[in-house]
């Protein structure tokens, strides 16, 4: 179930909404928040066994297990080496579970591949979010293991944290500190349901009006021999793919940002213009910025960050780069997507920064954006021979300049391409609101209106409605 379905909008959540503000302990608050939170975590555990009922037994393990390991870890103040026994078995279990289910099958072609063995692959379904629920969940393992939050002593609030379907299939990554005290009380208000509410229709908006629109664009360029591609065509084709992953997955997470404040949660910022960057690690602090945290809170630091001498920042810059491309999937052209970004911030670090620094704003802003424009081929691409194939069309290893449907391309989608490139790039943030109150909460009200229609076309009438981050 995506939230971009009429499932989800009209037979799912009206339901759990009332379910869950139904009023049922008014005199008694703890009882009433420990019931919205077992209907959020039901409702969770339904959305999630839509598509994969086997599945759930899984995501329940692994809560049982770490609610009780963690419970018993803390148990034990005055046994610190037990204690580190514990968390490295908690750390253990997780990764394991996550590896077994997302890189196993890479592991064993490349066993095949590199000694010429005959094992057979396992045809694993990836578990749809472990990559985002096992790190909220090592970063409460983690973080109780420092002192930095409290133990959750009950089972239901932290199924609810682990499973919350707002934010389960594609974040952001809430890490347990963030919402610690949120899932014992928070505050919901008719404003904040209000303003989530437009979070959501914005997201909506992204994802249905924009994403899939430019993404069928892509989709058709792509679906060709790269051989036959001309450059301009295979241009045009990766950049509608930038646009397509910035609104698919942007619009996403501010969806779940409306949906947890529907629900009384504050969810951290996902994204902020991100292709307005004037550098890759001014980009990577707009881009899935829980992911860039995470990996900063729990990895980078944790190694050593930049505290050893100059070989060892490096090396945990490449570190974290390189299990950040597998991360995303289990492949070798996201191994290299990593590898990419992790040389291009050593670079920017140590060897061309400062001359960066001096060139004009715009022109750090275009450098940026090529490069990353670059590094989609490889994030896009089914391996890592068609990324290179795809560049090779790029930069007119293809059909030559351009070829034949070029210009139909340009001439049928340039419209909607320049509304959606100035949108990501920040363009439309400088335009002026109305001063009025009155007219401007007028407007907006007849703004989302209209995009929420617009969405309901499109979901009617469309039939091309994926979700890129659904394989990771």
């Amino acid at each position: 179930m995506i939230f971009s379905s009429a499932t989800f909008l009209f037979a799912f959540l009206p339901p759990v909404l009332f379910l869950y503000y139904l009023p049922i302990f008014r005199r008694q608050p703890e009882w009433e928040i420990l019931k919205k939170n077992a209907v959020l975590c039901i409702a969770s555990l339904i959305f999630y066994a839509w598509g994969e009922p086997v599945y759930v037994l899984l995501m329940l393990l692994s809560i049982y297990f770490n609610f009780t390991i963690v419970r018993d870890m803390q148990s034990r103040p005055d046994a610190p080496q037990r204690r580190k026994r514990l968390l490295v078995g908690a750390v253990l279990f997780n990764v394991f579970v996550l590896g077994f289910f997302k890189y196993y099958g890479f592991l064993i072609e490349n066993i095949n591949h590199l000694f010429s063995a005959n094992l057979s692959v396992p045809q694993l379904s990836l578990p749809v979010g472990i990559s985002f629920y096992t790190f909220q969940i090592l970063s409460y393992v983690i973080d109780v293991y420092k002192g930095k939050c409290r133990v959750q002593n009950s089972l239901v609030s932290f199924a609810t944290y682990v499973t919350m379907f707002p934010q389960l299939i594609a974040g952001p990554i809430v890490q347990y500190g963030d919402i610690e005290l949120q899932l014992r009380q928070r505050k919901m208000s008719t404003r904040k349901f209000a303003a989530g509410v437009l979070f959501f229709i914005r997201g909506l908006g992204k994802k249905m009006i924009f994403a899939n629109t430019i993404g069928a664009v892509y989709t058709e360029i792509a679906a060709g021999d790269a051989s036959k591609l001309g450059a301009m065509t295979a241009w045009f084709g990766i950049l509608c793919y930038t646009l397509q992953i910035y609104f698919d997955f942007s619009g996403y997470s501010d969806m779940a940002i409306g949906l947890g404040k529907m629900f009384g949660f504050n969810f951290l910022q996902n994204f902020n213009f991100p292709y307005a960057a004037t550098s890759i690690k001014d980009f990577w602090k707009r881009w899935h910025i829980s992911l860039s945290t995470w990996f900063r809170d729990y990895v980078y630091i944790p190694l050593g960050g930049n505290r050893k001498g100059t070989a060892r920042t490096i090396l945990n810059i490449l570190i974290v780069w390189t299990l950040t491309g597998l991360w995303h999937g289990a492949a070798w052209n996201f191994v290299a997507w990593g590898a990419y970004y992790g040389i291009l911030l050593l670079g920017e670090k140590y060897v061309y920064g400062k001359w960066l620094d001096r060139l004009p704003y715009l022109a750090r802003r275009a450098i940026t954006l090529f490069i990353v424009v670059i590094g989609w081929v490889f994030f896009s691409a089914e391996s890592f021979s068609a990324a290179a194939a795809y560049l090779g069309a790029m930069f007119g290893r293809g059909a030559g300049f351009s070829d034949g449907t070029t210009l139909y391309y340009l001439l049928s989608n340039l419209f909607p391409f320049a509304v959606m490139s100035f949108s990501a790039l920040g363009v439309f943030r400088k335009f002026p609101v109305a001063k009025n109150n009155n007219l401007r909460l007028l407007l907006q009200a007849v703004g989302y209106a209209v995009v929420f229609a617009l969405c309901m076309v499109c979901l009617v009438s469309d039939s091309y409605n994926p979700f890129l981050y659904f394989r990771f």
